[in-house]
C-alpha cells in the first residue's frame, strides 16, 4: 500500500497511482491523515472509485454521482439534491456497500421516514417522501446505467409518498395592479414582483437572474 509517514509532524500521507478516463497514468497525493489506518482507508476508497468497483460504500459512490451530474444541473437543483442526500440518505446507507443494498434495506429505510414525526407530531408530507425516494432511486439508476449495477433496489421496493395536486391560484391584472401600488415604496420588492408577474417566470429563475445581474454590476 503506498502509504507513508511524515516524520516531521507525525501525520500520514498517500501516494496513489491510477489511470484517468483518457487512459493516462496519474499520481495523486493526499496528506494530513492522523493514523495509518485512515490513510489506507482513503486510498482503498479512492481506488474503488477510480475503478468504479461497486464494492465501494454508498457514500463513496455518491461522490462519483456528484462528480458526474453536478455540473449538468442548475445550482439550486443540485443544492436541493445534495441536502436530501446528506440528511436523509447517507445517515442510513452511507457505510453499506452499494452492491449489497437490497429491497429489504430500502423498505426498512422507508419505514423510518414514514414513522418520523416532528416536535408537533407532524409527519413528512407525501410529496416530500416521494421526492426523497426519487432521489435515492436516481442514484441507483445512475449506478445501473453507467457503472453496471445489476438492478435498482429502490425501484423494486416501490415508491413511498405521492404527489399532491394543489389548485393554482392566479391574480387578475386588476388584482396585481392593486398589489403593485402598495409595493411602490419598496423598490427592490416592487421590481422583483414586476419581473415575476409580467415575465411569468418562477421564483427560483428570478433569483438566479437577479443574482447574475448584481454580479455583472459589481
Amino acid at each position: 500500500m503506498p502509504v507513508f509517514k511524515n516524520e516531521g509532524n507525525g501525520t500520514w500521507y498517500v501516494m496513489a497511482r491510477y489511470v484517468n478516463w483518457k487512459g493516462e497514468r496519474k499520481q495523486k497525493c493526499k496528506r494530513g491523515f492522523a493514523t495509518k489506518r485512515e490513510a489506507q482507508e482513503w486510498e482503498r476508497k479512492f481506488q474503488l472509485q477510480n475503478s468504479a468497483d461497486l464494492d465501494m460504500d454508498f457514500e463513496a459512490f455518491t461522490d462519483l454521482y456528484a462528480n458526474d451530474v453536478k455540473n449538468r444541473l442548475k445550482e439550486n437543483t443540485w443544492l436541493t439534491k445534495e441536502h436530501i442526500i446528506r440528511t436523509k440518505i447517507l445517515p442510513y446507507f452511507g457505510k453499506m456497500k452499494i452492491s449489497e443494498i437490497g429491497t429489504k434495506e430500502i423498505i426498512a429505510w422507508q419505514n423510518e421516514l414514514l414513522a418520523y414525526r416532528d416536535e408537533k407530531r407532524n409527519p413528512y408530507s407525501q410529496t416530500y417522501l416521494k421526492t426523497v425516494h426519487n432521489q435515492l432511486s436516481a442514484i441507483f439508476n445512475h449506478a445501473v446505467r453507467y457503472y453496471d449495477l445489476r438492478s435498482n433496489p429502490a425501484a423494486k421496493a416501490g415508491n413511498m409518498g405521492s404527489e399532491e395536486h394543489k389548485e393554482m391560484l392566479f391574480w387578475t391584472k386588476e388584482e396585481y395592479k392593486k398589489f403593485a401600488d402598495e409595493m411602490m415604496d419598496k423598490p427592490v420588492s416592487f421590481y422583483a414582483f414586476e419581473m415575476l408577474y409580467w415575465c411569468g417566470i418562477r421564483e427560483g429563475d428570478a433569483y438566479g437572474k437577479i443574482r447574475l445581474k448584481l454580479e455583472q454590476i459589481q
